[in-house]
């Protein structure tokens, strides 16, 4: 914020008596003013961000929103003690990513944030996983705005939500301004997001905050953003996420960022350098830029962020900042040499009235999901650091499974599709939809082999570190200088005139990812088959699986 005007005008306020030298300008903010000269407010921000279906504590009794509930009453209590106030917010990303939460459009996940008390959240890319009707009815669940200012609605060029929302506390009055990444239209189904258009953050915050200096006169301006935070401001393929808001915004006009999306700890070790040896527990230190404090707690509910602020004579400083872990363990080897998962910190006991209340909802999921499918003999790989990286045995096993299914010559699997991996033994429905929880439907599309080698041109040279980096089967290419070379389909050379058919999930083939809109193709079949019911199914006849039959033999070749 620029407060050093605001000091002045509450010089001014206090001489009302002998206006010279205040303009008209100051005396009206003056009259406007509630918060007193010389006086320390006390302001705390809490934060999570990317839920991503975690109502529930996982299976190692590890965050969950009944002790997110407990942790979030202590916090408060102990502001409150010091005669502060404080604001709950989220980074967005309440959808996709738990069966039980899925498969109620994640109602227990916003009425859950209800119970917990949030005051505001920021619209996230999957927040449109679902139809836009889903999402009205999501908004008529929560008691809280979900902020975006930079989607609008394509005909009427009017934003399609609620841009922002003034808090008063204490005398302050605190602006919160929701902003949403712009690759929301390429990185969710292109149908859901037909009728919106989203547009440049930067420019919609710059352009608000200034119009809300000049309406509101708010004395704390927050972003709350789903955009990502990406060191130095060095984003790759991904859209400019919060260090680039920070550094565009005027240096003054913005007091912090709450942010989510790249889904991690935003702890510094120094300027643009992220902390490499941070531990749940340890001390982080959030990122600066251009004089506005960035922050971000991970995901699901692992963390809660507190941000300790003082305001005084118009000036906000940082005191304190913790990055709150939330039941979370660690593996301790015994003498014997067996291991166990103990707490890193005190256990946080659960909230009984919001566990009382979550618990129909997660034993509903579990009758639904709880039968045992397959079994197989190994880890099938999924981790997110792993499958964007590399060609996998679950991203192959995948692109098999839908290749079987529509009777395809290869496949296509784009790993940001891949969601997490399949532990050694029996799984169940619901760690096939864990894998795959977007509900996509697998599509196929016929194409000579010119046009594969157009396709592949585009597919295969996504970069690593990206949702878009594919997963192949049934195909073997060497890539080299954003060009495939050596292409052997079925184990023999590519005939450019011969036609090949290849599946590729319904989002990609819309577009999505970046990759080549086919859905006009007139190759181009959407098979209606579900993704995560395609993969069960393959998995159950062919169980036990063995992971080493699809391990990757070197058929994608990088250079």
């Amino acid at each position: 914020m620029k407060h050093k005007g605001l000091v002045r005008t509450a010089l001014c306020s206090a001489i009302l008596a002998g206006l010279m030298g205040c303009t008209n300008a100051e005396v009206e903010t003056a009259q406007v003013q509630n918060w007193e000269q010389d006086k320390t407010y006390h302001l705390t921000i809490l934060h999570t961000n990317d839920n991503h279906g975690r109502f529930w504590h996982n299976q190692n009794g590890e965050y969950g929103m009944a002790a997110r509930k407990t942790l979030l009453d202590r916090l408060r209590a102990d502001v409150e003690a010091q005669g502060g106030t404080a604001l709950l917010l989220s980074g967005g990303d309440i959808n996709t990513g738990v069966p039980e939460s899925d498969m109620l459009d994640a109602e227990p996940d916003f009425k859950g944030m209800n119970l917990l008390g949030y005051d505001a959240m920021a619209l996230g890319n999957h927040e449109f996983d679902n139809t836009l009707d889903v999402l009205m009815q999501q908004q008529e669940w929560a008691d809280f705005p979900m902020l975006s200012a930079n989607i609008y609605d394509r005909e009427s060029g009017e934003r399609q939500f609620q841009p922002y929302q003034i808090f008063e506390q204490q005398g302050l009055k605190i602006a919160v301004v929701g902003l949403t990444t712009e690759d929301t239209a390429k990185v969710v189904s292109p149908e859901n997001v037909a009728t919106l258009e989203f547009r440049d953050p930067k420019a919609e915050a710059q352009a608000l905050i200034n119009e809300l200096q000049e309406t509101e006169k708010p004395d704390v301006i927050i972003a709350v953003t789903h955009m990502g935070h990406y060191v130095d401001g060095k984003h790759g393929v991904n859209a400019p996420g919060d260090v680039a808001l920070a550094r565009y915004i005027e240096a003054g006009d913005l007091d912090m960022v709450v942010g989510g999306h790249s889904q991690e700890p935003v702890c510094m070790e120094g300027p643009n350098m992220y902390s490499k040896t941070f531990r749940p527990g340890d001390e982080c230190r959030p990122d600066q830029q251009n004089g506005t404090w960035i922050v971000q707690a991970h995901e699901w509910g692992k963390y809660v962020g507190k941000a300790d602020f003082e305001f005084r004579n118009g000036e906000l400083s940082l005191v304190n900042y913790d990055l709150i872990p939330v039941n979370l363990k660690e593996k301790v080897t015994q003498e014997d040499g067996s291991s166990v998962r103990v707490f890193i910190q005190d256990e946080i006991p659960h909230d009984q009235a919001v566990s009382d209340f979550l618990r129909p909802f997660q034993e509903r999921g579990q009758e639904l999901l709880g039968e045992v499918v397959g079994e197989t003999t190994g880890k099938l790989e999924g981790d997110r650091n792993v499958v964007r990286f590399q060609q996998t045995n679950l991203g192959r096993l995948i692109a098999k499974a839908h290749m079987e299914r529509a009777n395809a010559d290869f496949a296509v699997m784009n790993s940001g599709g891949v969601r997490d991996s399949i532990a050694e033994g029996e799984f169940t429905y619901r760690d096939v939809l864990i894998v795959q929880p977007f509900g996509n439907i697998v599509t196929y599309t016929d194409m000579v082999g010119a046009e594969v080698i157009d396709y592949l041109n585009v597919v295969a040279t996504k970069p690593v570190d990206s949702g878009a980096y594919a997963q192949f089967y049934g195909v073997e290419m060497t890539v080299e200088n954003n060009q495939v070379s050596d292409v052997r389909i079925g184990g023999e050379a590519i005939d450019l005139e011969k036609t090949y058919r290849f599946t590729v999930p319904e989002f990609n083939a819309a577009g999505g990812d970046g990759y080549p809109v086919i859905t006009d193709h007139a190759g181009h079949v959407n098979t209606g088959f579900v993704d995560a019911e395609v993969l069960k199914a393959y998995m159950q006849e062919n169980s036990p699986i063995n992971p080493a039959d699809f391990d990757p033999q070197g058929e994608i070749e990088y250079k």
